[in-house]
């Protein structure tokens, strides 16, 4: 079976979403399929070897679709003009500046490439297709809802069946302004019927977009992301003295300030003194006034030599990261449509402690890896920290169960069969056009 991935690349940091797909692309191919990735906007940025070649266009690039979107006239200058806006050192070094765009001007061009072909990036479009007609594929996955505006004419020109995973579009599109918040998520819901299948990772995140989106019933299927497991045989070994991860985004939305909030009141508890935190995770520029902002308040609470933090480590790192930790918390306060952070955790045996909401109970539930706590609550937080860490024995159980779950049920080959079997079915049922 051959397959196409279109997934955004984020230029700078590392995406789990580019990951995710990264590492599902390279199990297909490990299984004898052929899966093309096709970065979108910017360079994918990937903490191990890409699927296929580093060397692969860029469709969709970031200076071409803000330029077509700013001015007409960029939306019918030359291909060679276009390929050099398109070339990887230039929007590398753009996606440095992540917070380029805003307001505005982002809702505006994300109802735009919701349009798809009655869009201002309608050139990038005709790009994509001509390419698509020639590798003639079995089926094109889109890695997120947001480029469902492109669904129409694949479907209709390329006469293969469009699939979409779903992943988290919900806190993105909810923090534009208007009236572009409500365009786009109208604009969204007209055009997912040209998607076969949507794929969520958690019933919670399923049920939120079918009612926010209109989609149907049988429109929709759950499948837990997996995880490449190389590098996670072993389990790691508690840290002598406690250590309390974070491992995510270095902002307020995954939940990093009540983190450091509440590993204040855990210090001036006295019940752990040798207690540390650590920090790893993503982090772009405009990101770095935030930290700053807890570095000052860890710094003023006199807990600064305490903490460490960590950004944009590599997939080694990582790994290495998780197996000093004796328990993780990324207690997001939006409504996570999954959290790959927690099964990375668990997979080597780290057990994690969760805000009560969004699919983190589906998660904890399943693995019987962690604990959960009230959302929000400082106080909850640090007792639930502490339950863990006065009972070493209780945690270590946890981390058991946690880690033999996702080893036999959230591997990247238990996904890979479960996403073809997906892809399959409606691959069968629907005739193409080759």
């Amino acid at each position: 079976m051959k397959l196409v991935f279109l997934t955004p690349g984020t230029g700078s940091y590392y995406c789990g979403v580019c990951m995710r797909d990264n590492a599902l692309a390279k199990e297909l191919i490990r299984m004898g399929h052929d899966a093309v990735m096709l970065p979108m906007y910017l360079p994918l940025s990937l903490d191990e070897t890409a699927a296929g070649s580093q060397e692969q266009e860029i469709f969709y690039g970031g200076i071409n679709v803000y330029l077509q979107q700013k001015f007409a006239i960029f939306r019918k200058t030359p291909r060679w003009l276009d390929r050099w806006l398109d070339g990887r050192g230039l929007l590398k070094w753009v996606g440095k500046f992540s917070g380029m765009t805003g307001g505005t001007e982002i809702g505006e061009m994300t109802h735009s490439m919701l349009l798809g072909e009655e869009g201002n990036q309608v050139k990038e479009l005709d790009r994509l297709i001509d390419f698509l007609r020639a590798e003639r594929p079995d089926a094109v996955w889109l890695s997120t809802a947001l480029l469902v505006g492109m669904a129409r004419r694949i479907r209709q020109e390329v006469g293969v069946p469009v699939f979409c995973s779903l992943q988290g579009e919900d806190s993105f599109l909810d923090t534009l302004s208007e009236p572009w918040r409500t365009r786009c998520w109208e604009s969204l819901a007209e055009r997912s019927r040209d998607v076969s299948t949507f794929l969520a990772p958690s019933r919670y995140f399923a049920e939120l977009m079918t009612r926010r989106i209109r989609l149907r019933e049988e429109q929709v299927t759950v499948a837990p992301n997996g995880m490449s497991l190389e590098g996670y045989e072993e389990p790691a070994h508690p840290p002598k003295k406690p250590v309390i991860g974070y491992f995510a985004r270095f902002i307020e939305g995954k939940g990093l300030g009540l983190v450091v909030n509440a590993f204040i009141r855990l210090k001036q508890g006295g019940r752990f003194p040798g207690v540390k935190l650590r920090c790893a995770g993503a982090m772009t520029t405009e990101d770095e006034d935030y930290l700053n902002l807890l570095k000052q308040r860890l710094s003023s609470a006199g807990f600064e030599q305490d903490v460490e933090f960590l950004p944009n480590i590599s997939r080694e790192e990582k790994v290495q990261f998780l197996r000093t930790l004796t328990l993780l918390s990324v207690p997001a306060t939006y409504g996570e449509a999954f959290g790959l952070y927690l099964i990375e955790a668990m997979a080597l045996g780290v057990p994690v402690v969760q805000p009560r909401h969004a699919a983190f109970p589906e998660i904890v539930e399943a693995t019987g890896g962690g604990v959960l706590f009230e959302p929000g609550d400082t106080a909850e937080l640090v007792k639930a920290w502490e339950s863990l860490l006065g009972d070493p024995a209780h945690a270590a159980e946890l981390g058991r169960r946690g880690r033999e779950t996702v080893h036999r049920d959230y591997s990247m080959p238990r996904f890979a069969e479960r996403f073809l079997e997906i892809t399959r079915e409606r691959v069968d049922a629907v005739p193409t056009a080759h």
